[in-house]
Order: C-alpha cells, then sequence, then structure tokens
C-alpha cells in the first residue's frame, strides 16, 4: 500500500492554489512531499505523459490520471514512464472525496490486465471533431467515424514512445488515438472495397461505406458521446464503419467529374474547368449526389434530388423510410423504387417543409432516409436548420 494524495497537496509553495495545482504540471510537484506516493492529477492542462512524467520526477511511485467532466468517460492508454491507471469523470470525483475523507488515504499498484467486450463501444470521444461543415454547409462532415482511439500501431524506434525528451525508451509498437488512427481504417475498407469491385467509382465507395454503416453500440443502443449522451451525425457522420456491410451495399449515389465541377459553380468556383461553363443559374450545393443530406438554411419548401444505382439484384424494389428531422414534414418521391437489372439508375426527391414548431435559427434537427429491399439496408443521414 501506498499514501495516495492530490496533487494540489503536494506542489510546490510557489504554485497559485488554483485549478492549476491539481493538474501536474512541469516543476510544480514537491519531491519533499510527493516522494513515495501515488499522486492523482487531473486533465486539463499540459500533456497526459507529462503529467506522470512530472510525478516520477518529484519521485512519486504511481498515478492515477483523472478526467475532467468534459472527457466523461473516455480513457485513453499512454505510455506512461511510471505505474499509472486512467480514470473517468465520475471515478475521479469518488476518489477525490475518498482522499478529502481521511489523513490516511492509500491506493495499491497491480499488475495491468485485459479487459475484453467493453461494454458500450463504441462510442464518440470528447475529442473527435464535430460538424457542422463550416466550409460547404450543405455536405455533412464528418462522413462516418472508425476505430480511433486506443489503437495498437507501429511506431518509430527513431523516438520515444511518449515523445518527451527525458525519455529514453525504444518500442516497435505503441498505443495511440485520434484521427490519425480511424482514418487507415477507411483508408484501407475502401482500397478492399476497390479491390473487390474495380469498376466503383471513388464516389460510389464513399457511398458504401456511409450508407452502411452502423448507428448502435455493442448494447444494441444508439451511439452516445463519451459521457452517454446521445451522439448526432455532426459527431459520427452516417455511424461506424462496416466494411463487410459496405462490400454489398444494394445501392450507390454516384457522382461523376461533371458533377463536382458544377457543385464548385454552385460554391461559387468559376472557370476550375475550361471545358465546362458554368450554368446560369447553377444548380444547389445540396443537389450533389451525396450520400448524405444536409440543408443549411430552409426557408418554407425545399426539395433534394438524387440518383441511385443499382449494385445488388438485378430485380429487386426498394422501399423508403424515413425518420424526419424533429418539427419537419419530409416527402420521397417516388417512395418505391423498382430495379431490372445491375447498373441501373433511379432518381428521386426528397422534400423537406418545416411545421410550426419553435427553433433558433440556425440549430439543426437530424434524421434518416432509408432505402430497403429486405436485405440490403441504404441510411442517409439528414441534417436541416432553419434559415
Amino acid at each position: 500500500m501506498y499514501p495516495l494524495v492530490f496533487a494540489a497537496q503536494v506542489v510546490n509553495s510557489d504554485v497559485p492554489n488554483t485549478y492549476i495545482a491539481g493538474q501536474c504540471l512541469p516543476g510544480s510537484l514537491s519531491p519533499e512531499r510527493a516522494k513515495g506516493k501515488i499522486v492523482m492529477c487531473l486533465r486539463g492542462n499540459g500533456t497526459r505523459v507529462g503529467k506522470g512524467m512530472e510525478v516520477k520526477r518529484a519521485g512519486g511511485v504511481g498515478f492515477v490520471l483523472g478526467n475532467s467532466p468534459a472527457n466523461g468517460a473516455e480513457l485513453t492508454v499512454d505510455a506512461h514512464v511510471l505505474p499509472a491507471t486512467a480514470v473517468n469523470s465520475d471515478d475521479a470525483i469518488k476518489i477525490l472525496k475518498y482522499i478529502n475523507s481521511t489523513k490516511k488515504s492509500t491506493a495499491y499498484i497491480n499488475p495491468a490486465r485485459t479487459q475484453l467486450h467493453r461494454q458500450a463501444a463504441p462510442f464518440m470521444a470528447a475529442f473527435s471533431s464535430r460538424g457542422p461543415n463550416v466550409i460547404t454547409p450543405d455536405i455533412l462532415k464528418p462522413d462516418i467515424t472508425a476505430p480511433g482511439l486506443n489503437i495498437l500501431a507501429a511506431w518509430s524506434e527513431g523516438s520515444s514512445p511518449t515523445k518527451l525528451p527525458s525519455d529514453h525508451r525504444v518500442v516497435k509498437y505503441n498505443i495511440l488515438s485520434g484521427t490519425s488512427m480511424s482514418c487507415p481504417h477507411v483508408s484501407a475498407a475502401a482500397a478492399l472495397l476497390k479491390a473487390i469491385h474495380p469498376n466503383w467509382s471513388s464516389a460510389a465507395i464513399r457511398s458504401a461505406l456511409i450508407t452502411s454503416a452502423g448507428i448502435n453500440n455493442n448494447k444494441r443502443k444508439p451511439i452516445t458521446d463519451a459521457s452517454g449522451n446521445p451522439a448526432n451525425p455532426f459527431q459520427f457522420g452516417a455511424g461506424h464503419l462496416r466494411p463487410t456491410k459496405a462490400a454489398d451495399p444494394g445501392l450507390v449515389y454516384d457522382a461523376s467529374y461533371t458533377d463536382y465541377l458544377l457543385f464548385l459553380c454552385s460554391s461559387g468556383v468559376r472557370d476550375f474547368d475550361p471545358s465546362i461553363k458554368c450554368p446560369n443559374p447553377s444548380p444547389p450545393t445540396y443537389d450533389l449526389n451525396y450520400p448524405s443530406i444536409t440543408i443549411s438554411n430552409l426557408n418554407g419548401t425545399v426539395t433534394v434530388r438524387r440518383t441511385v444505382t443499382n449494385v445488388g439484384e438485378g430485380k429487386s424494389v426498394y422501399f423508403a423510410r424515413v425518420r424526419p428531422p424533429y418539427g419537419l414534414h419530409v416527402d420521397v418521391y417516388p417512395a418505391i423504387l423498382f430495379f431490372s437489372h445491375v447498373g441501373q439508375k433511379k432518381s428521386f426527391t426528397i422534400t423537406f417543409r418545416a411545421k410550426d414548431y419553435e427553433a433558433s435559427q440556425g440549430e439543426y434537427r437530424f434524421g434518416w432516409l432509408t432505402w430497403t429491399d429486405g436485405v440490403h439496408i441504404v441510411r442517409s443521414p439528414m441534417a436541416v436548420a432553419l434559415a
């Protein structure tokens, strides 16, 4: 057993008595007070691995990294330089209460163990970027989410696992988190789809990945954020990557080079390609044949046009199902699509009309448009904000 202390209890005398005192920032801890103890530090300022290095510098034997409420239940694994553990926000509060309840709080260090089948997963990490799309508001971003938290990845032996100057360890693998981890998952899935379907365009591959994504976790409940609150398409796009489903999506929203040139025309980019003359008027940006639907400025009634290509069974019938954004009336026409062969294209419209309800200007509401033939589920997120 080791004495357990909060960082603010073992700081140097010149450290301000504010929230900074609990952050384990470089040079903040007193070796006389921290030596031989397990120190609890809070997330906020400074790096996670840097906090552990500060505890080690001060002679601590281990440390507990407590999440702030903003980090919720997101636990990021790091290659700490001394025995350490991370706890969620609720547990951090409980530990602080325990430390403050007695003059002799203690803790012990156990060997690490692997926990399988963690629930609920996946969830959206607090560091994950959010929509709306600030450059082109009528295109939903993000498109999709993929594994990006605590990923086992190859590591260059040219730097230590923490990249701290005082860390001289050399490893071939590391545990990493971020978009730099989720992006390779999606990129690899796209490459596999291209190998399976060599004639598919990049737009068709993206459509397959998006419309086949999952929106539930392993508890069969909707995906949440790191604090357990319901997540939405501005956090996960169309949902979580499912490569096996993407290999057989049923329908795809394809788009050509010309389609994207027209989109640039609609966005105000002219003379991008001399072979294309922008029409006047140009089609609205939300009419790009994208596998999601976003209307950033709904005023009255708006009709969006889409075209799907059959890449599933030759003869098939797809039925539309709509879960409209709250306060909106959504019509799909036609609501049934008949296909006689693979490669056949069918177009349809989605009309949005605001009902009488109170909503702040620019406030987004979310819904889903799904086409299904009983085998395939072709799901598109919808995001709409009133003018």
